[in-house]
């Protein structure tokens, strides 16, 4: 693999639940509102699940993503291919973190950063319904 290695650790405040934040990670078609303009597979199960591999693309780049650990406040992806390492997501009322090792091209903390604030944004038009997700 080319690149560099590369290690970021984010953690921000979001006006959203806990339930709110493991369906925006965990689900496919959540995943789909607020990652573009990362694009996923089509074909995904309703929720991601232990084992599952799938592919998402950063551009023209191919990220081959193996889900490792999926319970109620965490999620670990195993990644190949375009990034070779893992991403670690956790969760809890009121705040996200993101933990992000791998060696790539790609500038992964300014893509980390930039996915934090689209998942802040998303959860915020969400939290303002009533209703909860459309």
């Amino acid at each position: 693999m080319f690149g560099i290695f590369q290690q970021s650790n984010l953690r921000i405040e979001i006006a959203a639940t806990d339930q709110a934040l493991r369906e925006s990670l965990t689900q496919p078609a959540k995943l789909r509102q607020w990652l573009a303009p990362v694009q996923l597979d089509q074909g995904l199960p309703e929720q991601l699940q232990p084992g599952l591999s799938y592919t998402s693309w950063i551009g023209p780049v191919p990220v081959q993503q193996y889900v490792d650990l999926v319970d109620a406040h965490s999620l670990r992806l195993l990644l190949s291919k375009g990034i070779d390492g893992y991403h670690e997501w956790a969760w809890g009322d009121g705040w996200v973190q993101s933990r992000l090792e791998g060696i790539s091209l790609l500038p992964l903390n300014l893509s980390q950063t930039f996915s934090l604030l689209k998942l802040k944004q998303f959860l915020a038009t969400i939290e303002e319904k009533p209703l909860g997700y459309p």
